[in-house]
């Protein structure tokens, strides 16, 4: 009899060369078309650049301390009543947290023309380990967004 497949059969791997799980997740949103192999050479090649610009901290550290300070506490939801739709802050779950930070630092990343891949990710995990850049000013604007509309949190499901 043929195993049936479960999503909880395909256990995330974690990575050769950091042994972190946090590394693979980051590196399946990272690829394109099905290439993991160039999506870990991308990011491998990234941290090499992070650990050469930065000689006293480990670079997994540095891009751990990056997705945390990119992950949003708040955001603003849609919610209609009555007719009227009102943004309505909410709390962020710690998985879409991880989920959007990644978002975030990727757009950035991409967002930056000139330069291989690898280049502009180091920069940006850079940026967002000093709290600057990109992925950090979508950050601060989805935190003023759900502050501006404090008055609608009592429409909170």
């Amino acid at each position: 009899m043929a195993k049936k497949f479960t999503a909880s059969s395909q256990q995330l791997k974690p990575d050769a060369k950091f042994n972190s799980k946090l590394v693979s997740k980051f590196v399946n949103c990272l690829m394109l078309d099905g290439k993991k192999s160039i999506a870990y050479k991308v990011f491998y090649d990234a941290m090499d650049q992070v650990s050469k610009k930065i000689n006293d901290v480990p670079p997994l550290e540095i891009f751990e301390t990056a997705i945390g300070n990119v992950k949003p506490l708040l955001e603003v939801r849609s919610k209609r009543v009555g007719g009227a739709s009102y943004q309505v802050p909410m709390q962020v779950s710690s998985k879409r947290q991880q989920s959007l930070a990644f978002r975030w630092i990727l757009a950035a990343a991409r967002g930056k023309k000139g330069k291989p891949m690898s280049l502009r990710l180091a920069s940006e995990l850079m940026d967002a380990y000093k709290k600057e850049g990109a992925a950090m000013t979508t950050r601060e604007n989805v935190h003023r967004m759900a502050e501006a509309n404090k008055a609608f949190a009592h429409f909170a499901w």
